[in-house]
C-alpha cells in the first residue's frame, strides 16, 4: 500500500490551474489580457467622440427605465414556460447516447499497438477491495491515536460513515477546513466542512475572504486523492468535531499530522495487511476477467511486470485468493509477469538511485549480490527508475503504467516518459448516474436556469433594480438550487459527484486525472473490451473530461 502520499506540493497545481484559467479564452493565444488590443484605441479617442458618447448615453438611459421592465417580462414568461416543461422528461432525452461505465477514457491519444510493456500497481489496481477495507483502516487508526497518542477514549466510539468522503478533498491545515475544490481552485460553495459541519457562503467568505484559493492559502492545503483517503478524511472531520463539540482548543495541523501518523501506522506496521490476508473474503473481490486480461496480454506477445509499495507475503496471498478459481491447478500467478518489484517505496523510486535487492521468499530475506538482470520468477525489492530502464532496455513510451494514486502512481511514470492509465473504482457509479434520465432532466432544468439567469443579468447593466427583477432572480436561484440539490444527492450527500462540482464545474480531481492520465477507466480489465491494436483518440468534440455529457437546453422547447 501507498506509503508516500503527498507529492505534489499543491500551490504548484493550482498555479497551473490559474494560468490555464487566464489563457483559455484568450483569442489567437494573445495573454496581455482582455484590454490589451484596445489600448491603442482608448488613447487616441475624439473629444468630439466623447461628447457623442455622452449624448447617446443619456438617451439610453431614458430608454432604460423602460426597456428592462419589457426584458424581465419577457424572461419571466419564458421561464413560466419552461417551468411547464419541467413537469415530464422530454421524449428526445432518451434517445441522447450514454456513456460506457466500464469504457476507457482518453485524455491524450495512444494507439495500444506501439505499447510493448505492460505495467501495474497491485492495490485497487490489480485487487479491488470491498467496502470493508474503510472501516478495517479507519478503525485501527483510531486506536492508534488513542493507544499511542493519548486522544481520549471517548473516540473509539467513531464509526467510519462511507456516505460522509468522497475521493480528491482537500484539507486545510491552519483552519481544519475539508474542502472540495473545482478545476481552477475554487471552494465549491456547497463543499466546505469544518468537521461534519457544512459552511454558510457567509462562514466561507469570513474564512477565506473569497472562493479562489490563492498562492499563500495553497501551501496550508494537503490533497486527499487515492483510495487510502477515504478513512483519512473522515477520521479527520470526526476528530475535528470531537474537539469542537467538547469546546477545546485545538490547532488543526496537528489533527491533521496525528491522523496521517496513525494511517500511515497502519499501513507500515503491516496491521492492515495481516487483516486483509487472515479475512481476504470480507476484503477482496475475486476476479476472473483480471487473470483473461493478463493471459492475452502475454498471448500477444506483451511484457508485463508488478511493481507495488506492498510487501510480497502480502501481494502473493491477496493474488493467489483473487485468481484461484480461475487458474489451473500448480499455475502461479508470478508466471504472469516477467518483473515482480515489491516494497517499491513509489514515488521515490522515480527520482532515487536505490538499488534491487532479490528477495528469497522461503527465508523471508534479501540477498546482497548486486542485481543485473531480473529472472524469471523471482522477485525484488526496492530499487529504482534508473536501474528498472538500465535492465530492462525498455524504452518510456513503449511503456503504460496502471495505478489508482494521482500522484505515487502517475505522477512520476509521466515525467518520466510513459503512458499512464489511471484506475478510479467510482467512475463506474458516476457514469451510471449521469446516464439516468432523472439526473440528465435535472441537468437539463440547470442549464436552462443558467440561461436565464445570464439574460436577466445582462438587463440591468445599466438600471436599478426593480422589483420585478429581485423578484424573478429569486425564483429563478431557488430553481437553480433545487436542480443542483438534486443532482447532488445523487452522488454524495455531503460533497456530491467526485469528477464535477455543485456548479457544473470538473473538480480539482478532474483537473489531476487530466493532468498525469494519458488514459483514464474503472478497473484494467476493461482493456479487454478493445483490440491490442486500437488507437485509443481524444473526441474531437471534447470539452475537459471525455465521459461528461453536457445535456443542451434545447431539449426543452420554450417559446
Amino acid at each position: 500500500m501507498a506509503s508516500l502520499r503527498r507529492l505534489l506540493p499543491l500551490h504548484s497545481s493550482l498555479l497551473c490551474i490559474s494560468s490555464l484559467q487566464r489563457t483559455a479564452y484568450s483569442p489567437s493565444g494573445a495573454r496581455e489580457g482582455f484590454g490589451g488590443s484596445f489600448r491603442g484605441y482608448n488613447a487616441i479617442a475624439s473629444t468630439e467622440g466623447a461628447v457623442l458618447k455622452f449624448e447617446e448615453e443619456d438617451r439610453r438611459v431614458e430608454a432604460d427605465h423602460s426597456a428592462p421592465d419589457d426584458e424581465i417580462a419577457k424572461i419571466r414568461r419564458e421561464f413560466d414556460a419552461a417551468k411547464q416543461s419541467f413537469l415530464k422528461i422530454p421524449e428526445a432525452l432518451k434517445g441522447m447516447p450514454k456513456m460506457n461505465p466500464e469504457g476507457i477514457y482518453v485524455n491524450k491519444n495512444l494507439r495500444l499497438e506501439d505499447i510493448q510493456v505492460y505495467g501495474f500497481d497491485y492495490d485497487y489496481t490489480l485487487a479491488h477491495y470491498s467496502a470493508n477495507l474503510q472501516s478495517l483502516i479507519y478503525d485501527l487508526a483510531k486506536e492508534h491515536m488513542v493507544n499511542e497518542f493519548r486522544y481520549p477514549e471517548s473516540c473509539l466510539e467513531f464509526k467510519y460513515d462511507p456516505k460522509f468522503p468522497i475521493r480528491g478533498l482537500y484539507y486545510d491545515k491552519l483552519k481544519g477546513c475539508l474542502l472540495k475544490l473545482d478545476f481552477f481552485g475554487s471552494i465549491e460553495p456547497e463543499g466546505c466542512y469544518f468537521g461534519r459541519r457544512k459552511l454558510s457562503r457567509e462562514e466561507i467568505q469570513k474564512i477565506y475572504g473569497t472562493r479562489h484559493i490563492g498562492r499563500d492559502q495553497a501551501r496550508g492545503l494537503v490533497g486527499l486523492m487515492d483510495f487510502f483517503c477515504f478513512s483519512e478524511s473522515c477520521l479527520i472531520a470526526d476528530m475535528v468535531q470531537h474537539f469542537v463539540d467538547a469546546k477545546l482548543d485545538f490547532d488543526a495541523s496537528y489533527i491533521y499530522q496525528d491522523v496521517n501518523r496513525a494511517i500511515q501506522h497502519v499501513h507500515r506496521s503491516g496491521f492492515a495487511h495481516r487483516g486483509i490476508i487472515s479475512d481476504p473474503q470480507r476484503y477482496l473481490v475475486k476476479n476472473g476477467q483480471l487473470l483473461r486480461f493478463l493471459n492475452m496480454l502475454k498471448e500477444k506477445g506483451k511484457k508485463l511486470f508488478l511493481m507495488t509499495n506492498s510487501p510480497y507475503y502480502f501481494v502473493d496471498g491477496g493474488m493467489r485468493f483473487m485468481l484461484e478459481d480461475s487458474m489451473g491447478c500448480g499455475e502461479s500467478w508470478r508466471e504472469l509477469f516477467d518483473v515482480v518489484i515489491a516494497k517499491a517505496n513509489k514515488p521515490d523510486f522515480y527520482t532515487s538511485e536505490h538499488p534491487f535487492r532479490c528477495y528469497d521468499v522461503e527465508k523471508d530475506t534479501l540477498a546482497f549480490t548486486k542485481v543485473d538482470a531480473f529472472l524469471p520468477n523471482k522477485i525484488y525489492y526496492h530499487g529504482c527508475l534508473k536501474s528498472f530502464l538500465q535492465i530492462t532496455k525498455w524504452n518510456g513510451p513503449e511503456v503504460i503504467y496502471f495505478g489508482d494514486h494521482l500522484f505515487s502512481d502517475l505522477r512520476g511514470p509521466s515525467k518520466a516518459g510513459w503512458r499512464t492509465a489511471a484506475i478510479i473504482h467510482e467512475l463506474e457509479n458516476e457514469i451510471r448516474i449521469q446516464n439516468e434520465d432523472s439526473y440528465r432532466f435535472e441537468q437539463a432544468k440547470f442549464h436552462i436556469i443558467q440561461e436565464l439567469l445570464g439574460k436577466l443579468h445582462a438587463t440591468i447593466a445599466n438600471s436599478q433594480k426593480s422589483e420585478a427583477y429581485k423578484s424573478l432572480l429569486e425564483d429563478l436561484n431557488e430553481e437553480r438550487q433545487k436542480a443542483r440539490s438534486v443532482m447532488k444527492r445523487m452522488f454524495n450527500r455531503s460533497f456530491g459527484a467526485t469528477f464535477l462540482t455543485d456548479t457544473g464545474q470538473e473538480s480539482a480531481f478532474s483537473y489531476n486525472i487530466h493532468q498525469y492520465a494519458d488514459v483514464y477507466t474503472s478497473k484494467p480489465e476493461n482493456f479487454l473490451f478493445y483490440s491490442p491494436e486500437a488507437w485509443l483518440h481524444v473526441p474531437f468534440d471534447i470539452k475537459i473530461m471525455p465521459h461528461h455529457v453536457k445535456v443542451p437546453s434545447s431539449l426543452f422547447k420554450t417559446r
